[in-house]
């Protein structure tokens, strides 16, 4: 791999200057007024992916979260529903790493390699190229974490228990954080979107990894997520 992957919505998701783009994520994490976890920071998070003006300050409250972790985690693994190219199983971006306003980040080799005996991992470039839902997420995670590398997986037809499989090979330490990049319902009324979210928020909540389409357009990262972090004995939040 010796190509890298530009960034696809800078200046229409996020500001384009990396000066603006600072200021505006350090304004969403001062305001986020997050009660973090004493000691410790999350194993796994769940993350909105429109544009900031929507939903930087929601993305925010859960990336308040892992200050305490700078100079801890390492390493990302991110998993997002696709947009725009239609993906059977998971998809590497076959890249060296990925550019963003604020640096560029390193695809982890160890990790791309240890997938190589899974069927459903793929190298598909095209899947990442103008792909949003993961890209919004990485000025964020530069700003709070530093340095890391990468494993990026577009996420499309899979189970939730193959979800899950990848996400045991990758699991690791404290050093590897799991960032799973979804919304929540769309195209609802205000009050249907709040009773179809808080049904969603509660089967997370109880390990259900049931979560359909409808409810996420992460749904299968997030089953696998659910069902990786019951396995760990993880506590939801």
């Amino acid at each position: 791999m010796n190509t890298v992957r530009a960034p696809a919505v800078a200046g229409l998701f996020y500001p384009r200057d990396a000066g603006g783009l600072t200021g505006e994520i350090k304004d969403y994490l001062d305001e986020t007024g997050a009660d973090r976890l004493s000691p410790g920071f999350p194993k796994v998070v769940i993350v909105p992916h429109a544009g900031f003006i929507y939903s930087g300050p929601v993305a925010a409250s859960a990336y308040d979260l892992l200050r305490p972790a700078r100079g801890i985690v390492r390493r990302v693994v991110m998993l997002g529903p696709c947009h725009r190219v239609p993906v059977t199983g998971m998809a590497l971006p076959g890249v060296r790493a990925f550019d963003t306003p604020l640096g560029r980040i390193a695809i982890d080799s160890a990790a791309v390699q240890a997938l190589r005996g899974f069927p459903e991992v793929i190298d598909m470039p095209e899947a990442h190229e103008q792909e949003h839902a993961l890209e919004v997420q990485l000025p964020f995670l530069q700003q709070v974490l530093g340095e890391f590398s990468l494993v990026p997986l577009v996420v499309g037809a899979v189970s939730t228990e193959r979800v899950a499989r990848v996400l045991e090979i990758l699991w690791g330490g404290n050093e590897t954080l799991i960032v799973i990049s979804s919304d929540l319902s769309h195209y609802l009324t205000y009050e249907q979107a709040q009773a179809l979210d808080a049904e969603t928020a509660r089967a997370i909540m109880s390990f259900d990894d049931r979560i359909t389409h409808y409810q996420a357009c992460g749904a299968t990262p997030i089953g696998g997520a659910v069902i990786a972090a019951k396995h760990h004995g993880l506590a939801p939040r």
